[in-house]
């Protein structure tokens, strides 16, 4: 029987491969567990909230008449692999987003499971590939609060450029008041989930990164 020390190199791939099921990584990121199931609406929402870092932010354009302006924006809903579900954002006024939030909070934010690259080859509008829209208000946080603290910390460690971005530029922290939840995960239409099982799921694959 061979010992690990001496399996040939295709063996030993297979072995790394096995040992380390639950990693998968995609982008330089490394996914510390396995997608839940997709009859865990609550547990599947946060794990995209939690290991995605971008999405598409949409609010209520004043330069377009009121209509929905979609912007790319990174985000973060903790530290790594701790996140709380409630996405936070680093935004400056010299972008139509954060304008268009301080005139009308309104606001959505989409995200999806495609950049994880746990999707394969399947298009991202498939349903298995999830998604998940979370809508309410886009909200100045209080930047001498606790929470500016937290929101800090969540994005910078996932966007360590972000501390060196112009000061001139008065970036503001933002964060999204979760009002409603759409969820697409499998076949079916949209998974029904409030906001209390958002943000209190039950204990997914990985344990604590679930719990709010």
């Amino acid at each position: 029987m061979e010992s690990k020390g001496n399996l040939n190199p295709l063996k030993l791939s297979i072995f790394i491969l096995i040992s380390f099921e639950a990693l998968v990584l995609s982008n330089g990121r490394i996914l510390l567990s396995k997608k839940p199931d997709p009859s865990d609406a609550a547990a599947t929402a946060r794990w995209l909230a939690s290991q995605n870092s971008w999405g598409v932010l949409s609010t209520i354009s004043n330069d377009l008449g009121g209509a929905p302006f979609g912007n790319v924006v990174s985000f973060s809903d903790g530290i790594p692999d701790q996140g709380r579900g409630i996405p936070f954002f680093y935004l400056t006024t010299l972008d139509p987003t954060a304008r268009n939030a301080l005139e009308d909070e309104r606001c959505s934010f989409a995200i999806s499971e495609f950049p994880l690259g746990t999707c394969g080859r399947i298009d991202p509008e498939n349903p298995t590939c999830a998604k998940l829209t979370l809508t309410g208000k886009l909200k100045l946080v209080d930047s001498k609060s606790a929470e500016a603290k937290f929101a800090e910390q969540a994005l910078f460690s996932k966007h360590a450029e972000m501390k060196d971005w112009p000061k001139n530029h008065n970036f503001q922290i933002f964060k999204l008041a979760i009002e409603d939840i759409f969820l697409i995960d499998w076949f079916g239409g949209p998974k029904p989930l409030t906001l209390e099982q958002y943000l209190s799921p039950k204990i997914g694959v990985s344990g604590s990164m679930y719990l709010a």
